[in-house]
């Protein structure tokens, strides 16, 4: 049974990817750059949206909030995720045993085109039983390749709270096992890798980590690894949010039938309905950072601002002529923006 934490993390379903346990706990046999895990991620992310098969860099980019990531690098990239393999193996035993990714990969002008390895298939688009579910949002701000990583290795270890790994596994499990200082090191290992990891993790997920040392003699030959789960909050969904932005749109279309209302008592209460929904908009925008409950909220109150509208609107058509429009929005302009 896992632990659980106090930290609570806003969980957008609709810019999540899926992967199965066993690809989460694969060990690649080419260790990539934190560029390259974002490439791979966006790729399988594309293909669980809509099944498409090729991305444009610009979108790529976006996702990641990447500003320096330039044609040379797609075309260093390319390359290196087409050898890019897995084994579903234990990181503690010695099998050989790795499957492709990628039939093929491209880059051209732009677009990044991908034909996936039938032996991936089964783990990022046939997924009935145990999978992991990572928000891109949240592996965006890593800085490091070690820490996403290892966010996806305890993730895929649901159920569990502590995993102990021999320094050998845990450097397997980074791709790192042939890196002569850490091997030689463990005190550098642990500063510029683990730790790394550990602090990203608790600082951006809702996991928290930490870990404690296996000791022979006064020499380090492990690390248990601990952690706890935080609650996920469900973000407002793509469809929410659209429906909201509909409510939102209508009344701001029609808003000068609504505050120009000849009796001066309606016209007031009409412009302060308006005002109440425009400040619904920010939460129309990327990103989406409301979550499903504050969502249903605001639906309610925008369809029922609209619906109070069009009875003050229809009870003022009175035949008595309507007063000259004036900008209600000067009259209030310091408003903020609600939560």
């Amino acid at each position: 049974m896992g632990r659980n934490n106090d930290k609570k993390q806003l969980f957008n379903y609709d810019n999540c990817i899926k992967k199965s346990n066993e690809l989460s706990m694969a060990k690649l046999s080419h260790g990539l750059t934190l560029n390259q895990m974002q490439l791979l991620a966006y790729a399988i992310y594309s293909t669980q949206q809509d099944g498409k098969t090729e991305f444009i860099k610009a979108g790529f980019e976006k996702k990641f909030n990447l500003v320096d990531y330039k044609t040379k690098h797609a075309k260093e990239d390319v390359p290196k995720l087409s050898r890019l393999q897995f084994s579903l193996v234990d990181l503690e035993n010695d099998i050989v045993d790795y499957l492709n990714v990628f039939q093929r990969i491209k880059y051209d002008n732009g677009t990044f085109t991908f034909k996936w390895s039938e032996d991936i298939t089964p783990h990022i688009l046939e997924l009935k039983n145990k999978y992991v579910i990572t928000d891109l949002t949240i592996a965006s701000r890593f800085q490091s390749g070690f820490s996403w990583i290892l966010y996806d290795y305890l993730k895929s270890h649901y159920g569990y709270w502590h995993k102990p790994l021999s320094k050998e596994a845990l450097m397997k499990l980074f791709g790192i096992e042939n890196k002569k200082s850490y091997q030689s090191n463990t005190g550098l290992f642990r500063k510029k890798v683990l730790d790394v990891a550990i602090d990203e993790i608790n600082a951006y997920t809702e996991l928290e980590a930490w870990y404690t040392l296996e000791k022979e003699g006064r020499s380090i030959v492990g690390f248990d690894l601990h952690w706890s789960s935080g609650e996920k909050i469900a973000s407002a969904t793509k469809k929410q949010v659209k429906e909201l932005d509909a409510v939102v749109s209508a009344i701001h279309d029609d808003m000068f039938k609504y505050i120009n209302l000849s009796d001066d008592e309606k016209r007031q209460q009409a412009i302060q309905l308006v005002q109440q929904t425009e400040k619904m908009k920010i939460h129309t925008k990327e990103p989406i950072t409301i979550t499903k409950k504050h969502a249903d909220g605001l639906l309610w109150d925008a369809n029922t601002v609209l619906q109070q509208l069009e009875n003050l609107y229809n009870a003022d058509k009175d035949g008595n002529k309507q007063k000259p429009y004036f900008n209600w929005l000067e009259e209030d302009e310091g408003a903020d923006n609600i939560e």
